[in-house]
């Protein structure tokens, strides 16, 4: 298996983006030229507000809204657990089926962030999903990673 790798940090924002592109096709092919499979955006946020990661009944909200504004459509219920002896990593988890894949994310409450995974063989903006998963849980600031799976 072949792997090309490009990480590109945009200077105008706080966002770090990672293209990770692996596959056993033909690697001299430019990678925007590589038709993908699915995507998957890892959205790390940090300094988030509070009330509202610890908030189930927002969580829910958050995945609702998201589906609406990226398009996908949600397969079953969205399960929210609050979970964890270990302080470090107590808070919420939550996972959405979507007819193309899965949403999930965790919430940690000690350091007040959340990761959160996007990932469909739909095709959707991942600058768009994480400008509103950053405006939606109110964090001051967040990374954004982009894998294109082949």
């Amino acid at each position: 298996m072949k792997r090309v790798g490009i990480l590109k940090t945009l200077s105008k924002s706080h966002y770090l983006k990672r293209i990770m592109v692996t596959s056993t096709r033909n690697i001299n092919m430019p990678i925007n030229e590589i038709e993908p499979w699915g995507l998957l955006t890892s959205l790390d946020l940090y300094e988030c507000d509070p009330a509202i990661i610890r908030s189930a009944d927002d969580i829910r909200r958050y995945v609702k809204e998201l589906c609406d504004l990226i398009k996908m459509k949600p397969f079953g219920e969205c399960h929210v657990v609050h979970f964890g002896k270990d302080k470090r990593v107590e808070g919420y988890s939550m996972m959405q089926l979507i007819e193309t894949s899965l949403i999930s994310g965790h919430f940690a409450n000690l350091s007040n962030s959340a990761y959160i995974d996007i990932f469909s063989c739909k095709p959707y903006d991942p600058q768009v999903a994480a400008d509103f998963t950053k405006h939606f849980f109110r964090a001051k600031s967040m990374n954004i990673h982009i894998t294109k799976r082949l």
